[in-house]
């Protein structure tokens, strides 16, 4: 990370998103205001705090399993694996929740790849100077930080399969949310940048079930 100048703003390459928030609020000028910048900044400060805790703490026994889960989850292989198993074993129900979660994926990446990241520019955490183990490693994604895009693509299948396939939502919200925490032990991303990827996985979910549900009224028979 590269560090502030005396009496410069932080810009948004460097600060977490809830102080880029509080960079652009009104001038705080009323309780109600300055408790908003105040709360942003100290969520900022938890966010590189707990990236920092996660680094520092020695897990030999879990890290080769966490960095496998993190890889797998690359270009959403570990999603595509599963939507393809769906599709075959599963049934119309299967190809049902296998079509949603791709879809939901698809367009979750845009969201976040061709839209937030453009936008908000956060760069990657400083891996080495936390002291991340390199046992932990995965390849550094020459992308943005904010937001994950891994977190995002799981929790967007993980809710989209889990609208048909309800028995299976909590073990593939459990599995999201492993890929998710991944990204932070593997060191390529803030708490932060994950916890916001996997509401914007989820909600994304949310409208493109709507719109399949939507065609799918219109067209009974498809």
């Amino acid at each position: 990370m590269v560090t502030e100048g005396a009496g410069e703003r932080p810009t948004a390459s460097t600060v977490a998103g809830a102080d880029w928030l509080a960079d652009r609020l009104p001038a705080a000028d009323t309780p109600q205001w300055q408790r908003l910048e105040a709360g942003l900044r100290q969520l900022g400060t938890v966010d590189r705090a707990v990236y920092a805790a996660i680094a520092s703490t020695p897990t030999p026994a879990l890290d080769e399993s966490i960095r496998r889960l993190s890889r797998a989850a690359d270009n959403s292989k570990l999603w595509l694996a599963i939507a393809a198993a769906l599709a075959i074993f599963g049934g119309r129900a299967g190809r049902r929740a296998a079509l949603r979660g791709v879809l939901s994926i698809g367009v979750t990446s845009a969201v976040v790849n061709l839209g937030i990241k453009s936008v908000y520019t956060r760069r990657r955490p400083d891996r080495a100077g936390a002291g991340v183990p390199g046992e932990r490693h995965v390849k550094m994604p020459d992308s943005t930080s904010f937001p994950s895009g891994h977190s995002a693509s799981a929790f967007a299948f993980a809710s989209a399969v889990g609208r048909d396939l309800p028995g299976l939502a909590l073990a593939l919200n459990f599995l999201a949310t492993a890929v998710a925490y991944s990204r932070v032990h593997t060191g390529v991303h803030y708490p932060g940048d994950t916890i916001v990827g996997a509401g914007i996985g989820a909600s994304t979910a949310l409208t493109v079930s709507a719109v399949v549900d939507r065609f799918q009224d219109a067209h009974p028979g498809s």
